[in-house]
Parts: C-alpha cells; structure tokens; sequence
C-alpha cells in the first residue's frame, strides 16, 4: 500500500491529479461494476417520478462509480439537487425510494441520499466544501451537470479547511450518539462511520504537504503516516475498520476522547477553522 500513495505521475503529479495540478474528477459510468448496473438504472429511472418538477439533477459517488463497489457490501450512494431547499416531503419519498431499491437488489447495502438545493451547492459558502463534493467526487446521473457552474480545485489548506475544519464541533455529537448507541448493529454502524470520518479528516490534515487526492482509505492512511508516525497505527487501524467494522464500545470511546480531539486540535493548529454554518 505505501508503494501506492508514493506513486507519482507524469511530470511528478501526485494521483488524483490533472497535469495543472487540479483534483480529477473521480468516477464515471463507465467504471460501474456489471452487477450494480441495474440498480443505478432503477435509480436514474425512478427518481423523476419521485421528485417531478423540483429535481434538477442527480449524482452518484462512493465506490459505485469509482468502480470499487463489493456486490452484498457496498450501498448506493446518491446526491441529489432540488431546485428549491429540501422539504420533509421530500426527504420521506427519497427515503421509501432507497427502501425499495434496497428490497429489490440484493446487490447492494442500503442506500444514502443527500438533498440539497441548486442554490446551496452552487452557494459561496459551499465552493470549497459540497461545491467541491460535486465537481470531484460526484459522477453525473440525471440532470445538468453543476460541476459546470464550479472552479477547478487544487489539495491546498483552503480545502481543508472548508471540508473538514468542523471535528471540533462534531465530537460533542458523535459522544451523544456513542452515549446512545446500545446495540451491536448500532455500535456498527458508529465504528464504520466514525473510522472514515476520522481517516479522511486526517488524510485533509497533510493533504497539502502530500500534494495529491485519493479516496481509498488505506492509501488516505498512508499518506498521514508519513508526516504524523506517532498517529500512524491508529489511523491504519481506523482505515481497516472503516471497511470492516466491529462493535467495540472501547474503539467508540477513544475515537471521541482521544484521537478524535487529537485530530481536531492539529487541524485548527494547522488550517484554522471550518466557516461556520447557519444553525452550528
């Protein structure tokens, strides 16, 4: 794995990115694994009848489209933009819709969806953080491609800091939702969310010095390692587990009480603070 995330490209590029230095888009149709082809179909075909007029266009990312997707294991994952902010309504009739493609493709794992508003991704106060989620990490479904109307990107502290400057104020969540995580499944899913959340929030920390974008976790842990040693073994760890999640209330405990604030207090120290949102 480390002979990966040392890789460099033509002209000494860093992977994941353009000969200018700009973060490529990852994924595309054509990377979709065979097996998770109908379901993306049911999905690009179901959602006009679910959302009519309000939806302007819909996205895939994750491993689906990065084409890394592992049939029983892997969910799908949709971002979707309405052209006005998300209603309740709307949240209830993407979430039957998931529901139902869950039931009838045993190819996948569930699915997540993200709502927002045209105008909120395309907002700003959003270019450095969906904005970029957008332009880099999602593959166009349905829809006009938003990507369009957004920058190109560069692995600079801005980045960083406008995507995951905000674990500071996040921890205080996670040690309620650790609090009242009391079984097994629940603990789970805590374990899986939380080791990504973490790796990728310390992949962003040295993501400048290391010049370059992935989204593999084990390579994201990689390339920690090399600038934060004494952290390196938990991050491995959490990439692992991030994949691989156990139940372990211990794991949960000190990813909220210590690397998890570890992390926090290095990311203000070095890129400052994520600009706060509306209701932090």
């Amino acid at each position: 794995m480390t002979e990966t995330v040392h890789r460099v490209g033509p002209g000494g590029l860093r992977p994941g990115l353009d000969p200018q230095g700009h973060i490529e888009r990852e994924g595309s149709p054509e990377r979709v694994p065979h097996a998770f082809r109908p379901v993306v179909a049911a999905a690009r075909d179901r959602l006009p009848d679910v959302l009519g007029d309000r939806l302007h266009s819909a996205y895939l990312y994750g491993s689906v489209p990065r084409g890394t997707a592992r049939v029983g294991r892997s969910d799908l994952d949709l971002l979707i933009a309405l052209r006005a902010e998300p209603t309740d309504a709307d949240r209830d009739a993407v979430r039957t819709l998931g529901d139902d493609l869950d039931r009838a493709f045993g190819q996948i794992d569930g699915v997540g969806a993200l709502l927002y508003s045209r105008a909120r991704l395309l907002s700003d106060l959003e270019r450095y953080d969906l904005g970029w989620f957008v332009a880099c990490l999602c593959t166009p479904l349905l829809g006009e491609d938003l990507a369009e109307h957004l920058p190109r990107y560069r692995p600079d502290s801005r980045l960083a800091r406008e995507t995951n400057g905000d674990l500071a104020l996040l921890l205080p969540r996670w040690r309620d939702r650790v609090a009242a995580a009391t079984t097994e499944a629940e603990r789970r899913r805590l374990v899986r969310f939380m080791s990504r959340h973490l790796v990728r929030t310390g992949f962003t920390l040295v993501m400048p010095r290391w010049n370059g974008w992935t989204s593999d976790l084990h390579e994201m842990a990689e390339a920690f390692a090399r600038y934060h040693p004494e952290r390196a073994e938990e991050l491995r760890s959490a990439a692992v587990l991030g994949y691989e999640p156990t139940a372990d209330p211990g794991l949960l405990r000190s990813y909220v009480d210590d690397l998890g604030p570890w992390l926090a207090r290095e990311y203000t120290r070095v890129h400052g603070t994520k600009t706060p949102r509306p209701g932090d």
